[in-house]
Order: structure tokens, then C-alpha cells, then sequence
């Protein structure tokens, strides 16, 4: 069945949005679980939080490989070894936590597996779906993704928590089941088209971010340092609230995971619903950027001088919304600011640093702990400084229509094709 083109068939739309659902599994998951963890097999806090770092950190750190593979070989040849690859490092992980009496460094190996594993999925799913369709079937199939993605982190606090009620690394050995299915899903319903052309070379590859980064560094620098902030906070603090649930208010279970997974819901409506109204105009992106960052700095503020646990929820889901606001508009004026033949490389690096921020923040938020407000009046400050950032250098140009629909560097960037075309 070919899916290429104007039409969605369900299967191959199917097979590629359980991808990234996957790859969220990887920490959402196992953030509820990591206080029982801590318990259960005698390890601190930070190293516990390296459980969600030693998974992000290779993963980060291995994507813009990942893209790079795929763009010179095909998409499948890299999804499904990664798949394979993420569920190995699950079998590890738990045969570790089952058989060994001290499993801690074991599962420190598994997790490395998974995220080496992880870089293979997730974004090269998303430029698969882009090979698969055009036009505005393209737009809907990576909005659906998107969406997928958004469940993950929803359901996948819950889905934690209930594993862990048959026994507490129940998660680990749940992975390989998954990634087999979704890899099996991939290799049999997704006919990638042929590609053309000369393969991609290293130099070239390399050649490409240097020049993309000379013409662009300010505003790349900038969105990908937002980018970075709002899940480095958002994963710091929710390693933080499951820790204050578990030891000061008792809270374990599935009451547990449902209060976890309120902001990340939050998060994933909003970032469904700013998708969908953001279309083209960069100057709308760029408000709600600035909105973003202002709805993540203010709670963290309040919360540096309240000890109300009810009122610590609630402005964390407000956090949660200020994410959700940011990342479409900070992902749609990426993808917008560079030619196609670009695209890949530095959509890459964004996924890179994007999964680095996730693995930064439970460490940092675990060490900080101790001295809440000053972990949450550093955490305002570092959210202050990339609103600034963004008011100075995420730049509009506004077109003659009055309304501002176009980042600078992308008209910066039409105009000077256009006057070569002219010459």
C-alpha cells in the first residue's frame, strides 16, 4: 500500500505515532517510580536522578548521528535497529534490578543502551512522516505525531505507577514488549520511498551547520536555549514534586501519578491547541514564546516564598502551560528559518539540546532540594534571563500588510534568493 502523497492511510500513520510515544515512555515513566527505587535498592537521590540523565544524555548526544544516518542510508534502517536497540537496554536494566542484590550500576548500563537506542526513533520518525506525504496531509500526520508524543507524557506517569504495583521494576521489562511491537509495526506498514540523489557526505553534513550557524547563530542560539529551559525546568520539577509527594506528604500510587501527569496534560492541550492556531505568523510565535517564558517564571517566583503544597500543584501546572505555549512555536520557527537541504542538521542539534536539558534537570533540581527557595528563585532567574533573550533576538519583520508574519532571518533569507534570482 503506498502512503506517499496527498492521502493517509491509517497503518503507516499508526506505525510511525507509536514512535515517539516510545521514546517518552524512556523518563515520563519512570519519574513516579524513583522514589521506591531510592528506597528499595539504597541510593540517594542524585543517583537516582542519573537514571533519567543516563538515558537523556547519550540520546542527546547521538541524534544528530542519527539524522545524519538516515539522510544517507534510509529512515527504517536507522527506527528500527534504535527500537530494538531501546528494548535491549530495558531487558538489561531489569534483569539487573530482579537478579542482583546491588543492581544500581547495571541499570545505569541499561539506561545508556535505551538512550543510544531512543536517538534512532523519535526524530527520524518525524522526517519519515515528512518523506510519506505532502502538503497538507504532511501537516496532519506530524500533527497527529505530535499529539502522540503529547499522550505519552500524559499517560506515561500513570501507566508508571501501575506497573509498579506488580513489582517496581515492572517498567524496565514493559520497554522491549513495546519497542518489538512498534518495531515490527514499522518494518511491515511503512514502505519508505526510494531515495535519489548522491548520499550525503560528512564534510558536507558538517559544512551545513557551520555555514547555517554563521548566518543565524543569534536567533538559533536563542530558541534552542528556550527550548532547553522550559523542559530542563519542567523535568526538574517534576522530579522535585515526586520526591516532596513521596517523603513529606505520603502520597504514593496511583494518586501519585495522576498528580504528575496534570501539568504535563496541561502541557500537551496547549501545545495541541497553539499548533493549531499559530499557522504562519511569527509575530503571534514570538508573543507567545514571551508569554511562555513569563507563565513558567512568575510560579516559580511565588513558589520561593509558599509552602502550601496546593498552591505548589496548581503553579506547577501553570508552568505546564507556559511550556505547552513555547515548544510548537519555538519548533515551527526552527524548521522555518532554514532551506530544506539544512533542515535535517539543525532540527537535529534542537532535538539534541532539547534531550540534554531533560537529562540536566533532575540532578540539578535533586542537589538543590534541600534549600527549595533558592532552587526555585535560581530556576526564576535562568527563566528571566531566556525571556530577555528571546525580547532581543528572536526578531519580526513586519510585511506590508501591517501584520507581523515573518521572523527575520527567514525574510532576511527569501529576500536574498530572491534578488540572486534577479541577478
Amino acid at each position: 500500500m503506498e502512503s506517499t502523497g496527498t492521502k493517509i492511510h491509517f497503518l503507516p500513520l499508526f506505525s510511525l505515532a507509536m514512535v515517539p510515544l516510545i521514546m517518552v515512555l524512556g523518563n515520563s515513566m519512570l519519574i513516579p517510580i524513583l522514589p521506591t527505587m531510592q528506597e528499595t535498592i539504597g541510593i540517594t537521590k542524585t543517583q537516582s536522578s542519573l537514571v533519567i540523565t543516563m538515558f537523556s544524555v547519550p540520546a542527546g548526544v547521538i541524534i544528530p548521528l542519527a539524522g545524519f544516518l538516515s539522510d544517507r542510508y534510509n529512515r527504517k534502517v536507522v527506527i528500527v535497529p534504535g527500537l530494538l536497540l531501546y528494548g535491549a537496554g530495558g531487558v538489561v536494566a531489569g534483569l539487573a534490578a530482579w537478579l542482583l542484590s546491588s543492581p544500581y550500576w547495571l541499570i545505569m548500563v541499561g539506561r545508556v543502551l535505551q538512550g543510544l537506542g531512543a536517538a534512532g526513533t523519535a526524530p527520524i520518525a518525524m522526517a519519515l512522516a515528512g518523506d510519506l506525504w505532502k502538503g497538507a496531509s504532511r501537516a496532519k500526520a506530524l500533527g497527529l505525531i505530535e499529539a502522540s508524543n503529547g499522550l505519552g507524557k500524559v499517560l506515561s506517569p500513570i501507566f508508571g505507577v501501575l506497573l509498579a504495583m506488580l513489582f517496581w521494576y515492572a517498567a524496565f521489562f514493559a520497554f522491549p514488549i513495546i519497542c518489538l511491537f512498534s518495531a515490527a509495526l514499522v518494518y511491515f506498514f511503512v514502505k519508505e520511498p526510494k531515495k535519489t540523489g548522491p548520499k550525503q557526505e560528512v564534510k558536507k553534513y558538517l559544512s551545513t551547520l557551520k555555514k547555517t550557524f554563521k548566518k543565524q547563530y543569534k536567533f538559533l542560539l536563542t530558541a534552542y536555549f528556550a527550548g532547553v529551559v522550559a523542559l530542563f525546568i519542567l523535568f526538574g520539577v517534576l522530579f522535585y514534586i515526586a520526591q516532596i509527594l513521596e517523603e513529606v506528604h505520603k502520597i504514593e500510587g496511583l494518586m501519585r501519578g495522576f498528580i504528575l501527569a496534570g501539568p504535563l496534560l496541561l502541557m500537551a492541550v496547549t501545545s495541541y491547541i497553539t499548533g493549531t492556531k499559530i499557522k504562519q505568523n511569527y509575530g503571534l510565535m514570538k508573543t507567545l514564546v514571551l508569554s511562555g517564558l513569563a507563565l513558567i517564571f512568575l510560579p516559580l517566583v511565588i513558589n520561593a516564598f509558599l509552602t502550601n503544597p496546593y498552591i505548589e500543584l496548581s503553579l506547577l501546572g501553570v508552568s505546564g502551560i507556559g511550556t505547552g505555549l513555547m515548544l510548537p512555536c519555538l519548533n515551527t520557527m526552527i524548521t522555518s528559518s532554514v532551506e530544506q537541504n539544512e533542515r535535517g542538521a539543525i532540527t537535529s542539534l534542537y532535538g539534541s539540546v532539547r534531550f540534554l536539558g531533560v537529562a540536566a534537570g533532575p540532578p540539578i533540581f535533586g542537589a538543590l532540594m534541600d534549600t527549595p527557595r533558592m532552587m526555585y528563585l535560581i530556576m526564576a532567574g535562568l527563566a528571566l534571563l531566556c525571556l530577555v533573550c528571546c525580547w532581543m533576538w528572536i526578531k519580526v519583520k513586519q510585511d506590508t500588510g501591517g501584520q507581523d508574519r515573518y521572523q527575520k532571518i527567514e525574510w532576511d533569507r527569501k529576500s536574498l534568493a530572491q534578488k540572486k534570482a534577479r541577478a
